[in-house]
């Protein structure tokens, strides 16, 4: 019989300490328990927060990250504080932290990830990052963790989100403004992850012919940008117009070859005309397969569906005992409040009555197969059996 559990506990209160104490009680649904994480709106001062949340649990691991907005069984909110308990018997955490990770994300990959060197070798094994979401090339980060853990342990997670370029990571009671941190679970019983985004390819594919870690300069020999508007016939305006360019390529982000399937990349925020190159932060190297790719709300929350019953699938038949859902801001922009409820009552239908919480990120980490595993405008999703 399984006895591990998950918990989940929300909270509107306006004070940060608070919404920690109340939010983690309702959590604590069960006894013994192993790990807290903390997904909180940006407004709240993450000290108090912290403090909150670890006050009401002493010795409990704690781990967490601000957002833009948070997934609950009661549905998408704004400025609220959610608090996901796991425990029972059976799981073993183990916790780092890194910061100033700017300009040495590989490094501080490697440095979060030896804590999977804590926990001993059960069933099963995952290890999740909260990273700072503005930090660009993150797949660095991934890459330096896989250096540590190698094939043998999935990655998870996403990036934090927040305001005017800055957000926070918690570790315990230490918060963190430029970091990312790391837990490792390991369990006796089943950890599935599902991926999905429901964006399809539109036409054949392209080849990367120039570019560097963040820019596409030229595929299949001709300038990005406009080989990227010509497959998806364009309207004039999004050829020279920002804003326009913003609002139609958000639907349309670049498909990128990888190990484990097409992988989306969201490049609505970084366009240049002048040099007619697109980017978005995230690596695309030369040699690369592209695709252009197109979808709607209704292709996205398909896609939500897939990639719950995805992780679901890989519990070898156990039901899961909770789900954490991580979305990104993109797909709630396309989606809109009407659309985001929607999406929460998906993620209820494949959880079946099992506690289901998330945010909405700026970036999406799942990694099962190959090295890369950074994600854009994706549902990401990890079942706990």
């Amino acid at each position: 019989m399984n006895h591990r559990w998950m918990g989940v506990g929300q909270s509107r209160a306006a004070d940060a300490h608070a919404a920690g104490v109340e939010a983690t009680r309702r959590a604590l649904t069960g006894t013994d328990p192993r790990l807290l994480i903390v997904f909180g709106a940006y407004d709240y001062d993450p000290v108090a927060l912290a403090r909150g949340v670890a006050d009401t649990a002493p010795g409990v691991p704690v781990v967490g990250c601000s957002t833009s907005g948070e997934i609950a069984p009661d549905g998408p909110a704004d400025g609220t504080v959610v608090v996901t308990a796991i425990g029972g018997p059976g799981l073993v955490v183990s916790t780092a932290a890194d910061e100033g990770i700017a300009g040495r994300q590989r490094e501080a990959g490697a440095a979060v990830a030896a804590c999977a060197e804590a926990v001993p070798d059960l069933r099963s094994k995952v290890l999740m990052l909260l990273t700072d979401g503005y930090v660009r090339a993150q797949e660095n980060i991934l890459r330096g963790a896989y250096g540590v853990v190698g094939a043998g342990v999935p990655l998870f997670g996403g990036g934090a989100a927040g305001r005017d370029g800055q957000t926070y990571q918690i570790h315990g009671t230490e918060v963190l403004r430029n970091g990312v941190v790391a837990v490792t679970i390991a369990s006796e019983g089943p950890i599935g992850i599902g991926v999905s985004h429901g964006w399809h390819k539109v036409g054949g594919a392209m080849v990367v012919t120039r570019s560097d870690q963040s820019r596409v300069y030229t595929v299949d020999g001709e300038p990005a940008l406009d080989m990227y508007l010509s497959r998806l016939n364009a309207p004039p305006e999004v050829y020279h117009d920002a804003e326009a360019f913003s609002r139609w390529s958000m639907l349309r982000p670049l498909g990128v070859q990888r190990r484990s399937g097409v992988a989306a990349k969201n490049i609505s925020h970084d366009v240049d005309f002048e040099g007619r190159s697109i980017g978005g932060g995230t690596e695309i190297v030369q040699g690369a397969l592209l695709w252009a790719t197109e979808g709607d709300a209704g292709s996205i929350l398909d896609a939500v569906e897939t990639a719950c019953q995805e992780a679901i699938d890989r519990l070898d038949g156990e039901p899961p005992v909770g789900l954490l859902t991580l979305s990104c801001m993109g797909c709630r922009a396309v989606l809109g409040d009407a659309g985001i409820a929607q999406e929460s009552l998906r993620i209820a239908g494949r959880a079946k009555g099992a506690p289901f919480v998330g945010f909405y990120t700026l970036g999406e980490i799942a990694r099962t197969r190959g090295v890369e595993g950074f994600h854009n405008q994706t549902l990401v999703v990890l079942a706990l059996g």
